[in-house]
């Protein structure tokens, strides 16, 4: 008895303990972010499915995804989004793998542009780029007529669930590009030269030993793309593909209505390929060994190619960035067309275009500034927050707050916009008569909920890289919990924090799928809804490409001063380093 009773009060005991460690401050900032994450990723994501599994009555059923695979359209639209985003995977592959092996592997001259180069798809959202590739590779786009005139033939580039895949892939294939140039360079260069010892070469040594080690960084790339392609909805409905997922969502819910079960059906279908997606790509690497010891010993080594070689690698890649910035190409000189149809260049050219953006869509422009500031400010709060309290706190399940957070990003935009609109609908903003679902507020919440992840991983790492002893010798000087961290910690962490606000407002400057539910009114549309409006008829399309130049330049200075930051971030690292061994020396 006495023994049970000893055992019971140690357990207790040490509960209380660990628990008594948590500061006030520590659990009020658990208990807002965690209330943010419910409110509004988890409750919405929640109600969808509820939706999708509950009859009128509220009775649980699985009656609703029995109808969507009764009905031929549905089947239809699920497995082209199956095929569409499987095969955008494997071209974007094409594309990326060779390219990243070429400049990592062998000494090319301005690799690093071609690199930068590469990634420039990314900066351009994918339903500007649409219009441009149909321009130029459509039926009557440049190469077709050129190659009709000349040879006597066209190419069907963009017809159907073809094009939709070829726009897809160039878009996204920088994901795999960047995943998979880390991995070959974390590659250990004694593994390769032990390979080459034993004959290995060439063709084989890539297939052997080189992209197997590299394959955690290809896999991520490819997942990545899956379900980007996946969720995608801007696209699609630019190229008239609508017997997709997303745009089959979207369209039950725009002209069905909200009550309509399939729109929910269709948004947990999506959810759970994402996630699955993602969930599998973990488990293909799981089990097996990819890592590499480098002390001592060097990177990937860099080889020189023949002459012919290396004028053929050399085309090769010309090719293919002529190919990717194509769409950069075509919005740019259409920005300026007068008239473009019909032939491989515009007929006349003109500032009218931007000259009407100016004039009536000026407000887009300051709505996006808007939105996507707050957005990214209120991801870094966020992305801080949490971070600190599972690297520096004894919160308990401080980690699953990282988890919840992440989670987001296998939410596509188009569901948690529908989460968003159920849950929230008839609610009104207190003390007045509007619905909150009419307010700008709730889209700049799902950019923040979209983009919370990558701020966060940039908090994470910033928080990281300084040491813990840095604040304990401050609040040992008399500085309390608040003030260390208001002027230690987050001076120190600086760099990765501009770098993950830079981030989420990028990426939310371009994002359409949950924009285009959201906005309920043009004079609170940001750019990118504006840009959709526009390309719905062809006389819109210049000032809509005038929009999309805006919006790529909007991006494009938020990715210089995002790797401005992060180079400076790079370099005061070490000056970091330096102080941190000196404090911990004293």
């Amino acid at each position: 008895m006495a023994l049970n009773t000893t055992l019971t009060k140690g357990l207790w005991g040490s509960g209380y303990s660990r628990w008594g460690q948590v500061r006030p401050g520590t659990w009020l900032t658990g208990a807002l972010v965690l209330s943010f994450l419910l409110l509004f990723l988890i409750l919405p994501v929640a109600k969808v499915f509820a939706v999708a599994f509950v009859e009128e009555d509220g009775s649980m059923t699985l009656g609703h995804f029995s109808a969507f695979f009764s009905q031929g359209l549905m089947k239809e639209s699920f497995f082209a989004s199956l095929y569409v985003a499987f095969m955008s995977s494997i071209f974007a592959a094409l594309i990326a793998v060779p390219l990243a092996y070429f400049t990592v592997r062998f000494e090319f001259r301005g690799a690093l542009l071609i690199q930068t180069l590469g990634v420039l798809p990314l900066i351009m959202p994918p339903f500007v780029g649409a219009v441009a590739m149909q321009l130029i590779f459509g039926r009557s786009g440049t190469v077709n007529l050129l190659l009709n005139e000349y040879a006597g033939f066209t190419v069907p580039i963009m017809e159907g669930l073809n094009g939709l895949i070829f726009v897809e892939s160039i878009h996204y294939f920088p994901f795999i590009l960047m995943n998979l140039t880390v991995a070959l360079r974390n590659i250990d260069g004694a593994m390769e030269e032990a390979a080459l010892n034993l004959g290995c070469k060439g063709w084989r040594l890539f297939r052997r030993v080189i992209f197997p080690l590299a394959m955690p960084g290809f896999v991520a790339g490819t997942s990545l793309v899956f379900v980007k392609v996946f969720d995608d909805l801007g696209t699609p409905l630019v190229l008239g593909q609508t017997n997709l997922l997303a745009p089959q969502a979207y369209l039950r819910i725009t002209q069905v209505g909200l009550e309509d079960p399939m729109g929910y059906v269709i948004s947990v279908i999506m959810i759970v390929f994402s996630i699955a997606a993602m969930a599998l790509s973990a488990r293909a690497l799981a089990g097996r060994d990819y890592s590499s010891v480098q002390k001592g010993g060097s990177s990937i080594a860099k080889r020189q190619l023949s002459g012919a070689a290396s004028w053929m690698a050399y085309a090769w890649i010309f090719g293919v960035l002529l190919v990717v910035l194509s769409p950069h190409v075509g919005v740019l000189l259409l920005s300026f067309a007068k008239v473009w149809s019909y032939a491989p260049l515009p007929d006349d050219y003109t500032l009218a275009h931007y000259q009407t953006v100016i004039q009536d869509a000026s407000g887009m422009v300051q709505n996006t500034l808007l939105y996507c500031g707050m957005a990214a400010g209120l991801d870094v709060l966020l992305g801080v927050s949490i971070a600190y309290l599972m690297l520096r706190t004894k919160l308990p399940g401080r980690k699953w707050l990282d988890s919840m957070a992440t989670a987001s990003l296998a939410v596509p935009g188009i569901v948690l916009a529908i989460g968003y609109l159920r849950l929230y609908k008839g609610m009104l903003v207190p003390g007045t008569e509007q619905l909150f679902t009419s307010t700008w507020v709730l889209l700049m919440l799902a950019y923040a909920v979209r983009r919370l992840p990558y701020a966060l991983r940039a908090c994470v790492a910033a928080l990281t890289q300084v040491h813990a002893s840095l604040e304990e010798a401050a609040q040992s000087s008399g500085a309390t919990q608040m003030r260390s961290i208001r002027r230690v910690v987050l001076p120190l962490m600086a760099g990765g924090i501009l770098a993950g606000f830079m981030t989420s407002f990028m990426t939310a400057a371009v994002e359409l799928s949950a924009t285009i539910l959201l906005s309920s009114a043009e004079s609170q549309a940001p750019m990118s809804y504006g840009i959709y409006l526009y390309m719905q008829s062809i006389a819109g399309r210049g000032p809509g490409a005038a929009l999309g130049i805006v919006a790529i330049a909007v991006v494009a200075l938020g990715t210089y001063f995002s790797h401005r930051l992060l180079a400076h971030n790079d370099k005061r690292f070490e000056q970091r380093a330096a102080i941190q061994l000196s404090s911990l020396e004293h």
